[in-house]
């Protein structure tokens, strides 16, 4: 029986830290504000790497952890909301860094839910025949896209890149349920307003003005309800159609924005807090980056045994929601 799982892990964040007293000189905060707010100590701003740039050291990474070597990889897919270029795509420029020369490569956008949107249709691919190999990134920089004279939204982000190499393989046991196992997507584009990010204006000759980018604007209270609601139902739904008990779920790898959040979603579904693992109090909001940057860490812990079950679950502009259910 042919298997489509996670044959290994990586990530890469920027050096340098940017603590909430380091923010308190630019803003009117304080971290004392944030943490109670947000459960945020600090987080990762990049000075010289780009997003593709920290995409290829994620995934290089991965690869190492895979034992495999980037020309074997048929598919890569790259989640990212802060690409440098419109084109060429995130995905073709790690491609080439990599040297992933017979791979297909191109971006996904789904924002904070982009990773679990690109693992989906990677599944899909192996699932399917049509590859083997692939290799899934999520990478952001949301230092260049947040207004740092807003403390409502520049003391959340963080940068961050984190990857995964999937690999369609034949189950060593064909009684033990193994990989990837089942998937929930969903989107609403009547909130699409709640969280967005102006690519670039409508500006050309014949308007008379310029194009001009835009800064990261979020109704913070319309997304706490939006997750706090919509993330326990998607979880319940998925383990619904997959005949899986909650009980039995090891983790809950939730998307890293805001501690209340998480705190929250633990609490609708009856479930201790300890079974949620977080980051986001060293790393901030890394938008698509979170999710397989938090699976890599548990991963290189130690923390993951052969047949625990997990659900990675994350939401994001769009909006966007999704959720996955998967025995290591």
């Amino acid at each position: 029986m042919w298997i489509t799982k996670i044959a290994g892990t990586g990530s890469c964040v920027p050096e340098k830290i940017i603590t909430n007293n380091d923010l308190s000189e630019i803003v009117d905060t304080s971290d004392e504000w944030i943490r109670s707010r947000t459960g945020i100590g600090e987080r990762r701003i990049t000075e010289e790497l780009t997003t593709a740039g920290l995409a290829a050291k994620a995934a290089q990474n991965a690869l190492l952890d895979a034992d495999m070597k980037a020309e074997d990889l048929e598919l890569i897919l790259v989640a990212t909301s802060s690409p440098e270029h419109f084109f060429p795509s995130v995905a073709c420029e790690v491609q080439g860094m990599i040297g992933g020369k017979n791979a297909i490569a191109y971006d996904l956008s789904a924002a904070c839910s982009g990773f679990l949107f690109a693992l989906n249709t990677a599944y899909a691919f192996l699932k399917s025949g049509s590859y083997k190999n692939a290799l899934v990134i999520g990478a952001d920089v949301m230092s260049k896209m947040v207004n740092w004279k807003d403390r409502s939204t520049c003391v959340l982000f963080g940068d961050g890149a984190g990857a995964a190499v999937i690999r369609a393989e034949m189950a060593e046991d064909a009684g033990m349920p193994e990989g990837i196992r089942h998937f929930i997507m969903g989107s609403d584009g009547s909130g699409a307003g709640v969280l967005t990010c102006t690519a670039r204006s409508n500006g050309n000759f014949l308007l008379g003005k310029e194009s001009q980018m835009g800064y990261l604007s979020m109704n913070g209270q319309e997304v706490f309800k939006f997750a706090v609601k919509k993330v326990p139902e998607c979880i319940s739904q998925l383990l619904s159609e997959a005949d899986e008990k909650k009980e039995e779920i090891s983790y809950f790898l939730l998307h890293q924005a805001n501690y209340r959040i998480i705190e929250s979603v633990a609490k609708r579904l009856k479930l201790p807090l300890e079974r949620f693992p977080m980051n986001i109090e060293h790393y901030g909001n890394t938008s698509g980056a979170s999710i397989p940057i938090l699976l890599d860490e548990l991963n290189r812990s130690g923390l993951l045994s052969r047949g625990d079950k997990l659900v990675l679950s994350g939401f994001g502009a769009g909006l966007t929601w999704g959720a996955v259910l998967l025995t290591w």
